[in-house]
């Protein structure tokens, strides 16, 4: 009786994986966190914060918080264009992968995670002296269902962080 019972647990635990796995096939691979905030400042002197990673001290949340633990690399003319840290016993790095006159595209490594892929734009407002800054975050999500049901949770998880991140720029850039 007992191994009757085994198999018949066994078999709809087996049932229930399979469903979850099948409907997590529908669930994007690719998810898209943006964030805006519009700036009342210049574009070059917003550009002149988000383009080299050392200037981040002053405004962006993570890098405030663990500003004695920060190495900068990739230094070029005075721009840091890498920056590495350890928070909670992993290993984050993160890198300015290129510029242009809108904006950066950033890369951001943490140890046994994904990458994810940051574009921070900044685009002036026709006919005023402000910017709208916005902060496209792209996450790829393995095949994991547990990892593709997260992704349905993540811009809760994360976007406060990226909102809070542009409402301390906004604070910095309009105080200097």
């Amino acid at each position: 009786m007992n191994m009757r019972l085994f198999k018949g647990f066994f078999i709809v635990l087996l049932g229930l994986f399979v469903v979850v796995t099948i409907m997590s096939l529908f669930i994007p691979s690719k998810i898209m966190v943006t964030k805006g905030v519009v700036i009342n400042a210049d574009a070059e002197k917003v550009l002149a914060e988000i383009k080299n990673l050392q200037n981040w001290k002053h405004w962006q949340p993570v890098f405030m918080v663990d500003s004695s633990n920060l190495t900068f690399k990739d230094e070029e003319n005075g721009i840091f264009k890498t920056c590495e840290w350890e928070s909670k016993g992993k290993k984050n790095k993160i890198t300015i992968k290129s510029q242009s006159k809108e904006g950066v595209n950033v890369s951001l490594n943490r140890e046994g995670e994904n990458e994810v892929l940051n574009t921070i734009t900044v685009l002036p407002l026709s006919d005023t002296n402000q910017v709208q800054v916005d902060w496209n975050v792209l996450i790829k999500l393995k095949w994991y269902p547990w990892e593709k049901f997260y992704g349905i949770f993540i811009e809760k998880i994360t976007g406060d962080g990226y909102e809070a991140a542009l409402n301390s720029l906004k604070k910095h850039v309009e105080a200097n």
